[in-house]
């Protein structure tokens, strides 16, 4: 991949359909099991990311989110669900539980959620257009947002890879 050139309107397509709800955007509304899957499934499309029925009871049984109020998932569990879908991909979940307490213990759910989603695009965008590793984290940071800045890092990494690996694979065959 190293001289390959890139078809710039591909990416910044890629990168523009990689945007993040904000908390704001979430419903807020009361969506029931299957509705919440199906938001957060189109929502982490462009990243090759998704979740089941399955893993959402399963989340709720463990108690990683709040149970549903009359079935009906609101937006604070739903971006708790958002960042675990993605934080999956590089933490456990016995971490991601670890990361969620802090994060409660220091920023509020809105805050915290925005801050990350930030933080994705910026990592993403760095890596994947301006293939920036972005390999160290500033040490002037609180310890709370290094943790977060070093999981998007390797979340970006993971998805430059795999948008490497579909956009070659489909030019080669």
């Amino acid at each position: 991949m190293g001289n390959k050139k890139y078809d710039t309107k591909s990416v910044i397509e890629y990168i523009d359909n990689s945007k993040m709800p904000r908390y704001n955007e979430i419903p807020n509304v009361g969506l029931y099991l299957e509705q919440v899957v199906k938001y957060i499934n189109d929502k982490l499309e462009p990243l090759s990311l998704s979740i089941t029925s399955s893993m959402l009871s399963n989340y709720v049984k463990k108690g990683y989110i709040d149970r549903p109020v009359k079935k009906q998932y609101y937006a604070e569990q739903i971006a708790y669900l958002i960042f675990i879908v993605v934080a999956k991909q590089v933490l456990s979940m016995e971490n991601i539980s670890k990361l969620l307490d802090l994060q409660k213990a220091t920023y509020s759910t809105e805050r915290a959620y925005n801050y990350f989603c930030e933080e994705l695009e910026y990592v993403i965008k760095e890596t994947i257009v301006n293939r920036n590793e972005l390999g160290t984290v500033p040490e002037d940071i609180p310890y709370e947002k290094m943790v977060l800045r070093s999981v998007v890092i390797a979340v970006a990494h993971i998805i430059y890879l795999n948008y490497c690996f579909e956009h070659s694979m489909q030019e080669k065959i």
